[in-house]
């Protein structure tokens, strides 16, 4: 049987993110280094994003998507629970980390120092100042979410935590990271907990800024 072949990047969250998956479960696959906007990419998503899979014939884009089709075409670990109650929790925080949380903490925060428009190349400290506030608050959101079972979602390790910890990676290499990812903090003990896992160590992403331009 063919393998699944993630085209992505290796500094990608989002391509991390399916990759985490396809370990977690035991999948064998392929990761082929890929450029943003590539043709490649192209041919399979209408705006050229990270990642998209092939699996023998059958061609997907959006992270989601992929990471949902992976967790019901092949056997292992279920990342997205059978129960009704905790499958719509996982949506749930899977929804809020991909459409508010990136937004701020990645988007907005981390790029404002990885990738900043300044004339001079510098982290853009206007950009910084704005955001800390939302970034403070949705790291106490987090915090609280994680602090009675060390799980986004009941007491398992679900495709919500895989979608956060990629972010959770950069951030807690930044200010405010510093500040709220600690030892002290339930936050940081759900970070070194899960860090832990093969399937993060093995898609540690080499040095550089990060990729994140999928959903």
């Amino acid at each position: 049987m063919t393998k699944p072949e993630i085209l992505g990047s290796q500094r990608s969250s989002y391509t991390r993110v399916v990759r985490m998956v396809c370990e977690e479960k035991g999948i064998d696959y392929v990761l082929t280094e890929t450029l943003l906007g590539a043709p490649e990419l192209r041919r399979i998503h209408p705006f050229g994003k990270m990642p998209v899979l092939r699996d023998g014939d059958f061609e997907l884009c959006e992270s989601k998507a992929i990471a949902t089709y992976l967790d019901r075409r092949f056997p292992g670990p279920q990342l997205i629970p059978d129960d009704p109650h905790l499958a719509a929790l996982t949506e749930q925080w899977v929804s809020l980390i991909n459409t508010v949380m990136d937004a701020t903490l990645v988007r907005t925060y981390l790029l404002a120092y990885a990738v900043p428009k300044t004339a001079d190349g510098k982290p853009d400290p206007n950009t910084i100042e704005v955001v800390t506030p939302a970034v403070r608050t949705q790291l106490e959101i987090l915090d609280k979410a994680v602090a009675a079972t060390g799980y986004l979602v009941g007491d398992q390790f679900t495709l919500a935590d895989i979608n956060l910890m990629p972010i959770l990676y950069y951030i807690r290499q930044l200010p405010e990271g510093v500040a709220s990812i600690t030892p002290e903090t339930h936050l940081g003990r759900y970070y070194a907990r899960h860090a832990a896992r093969p399937s993060f160590q093995r898609t540690m992403p080499p040095a550089g800024p990060p990729r994140r331009a999928a959903s």
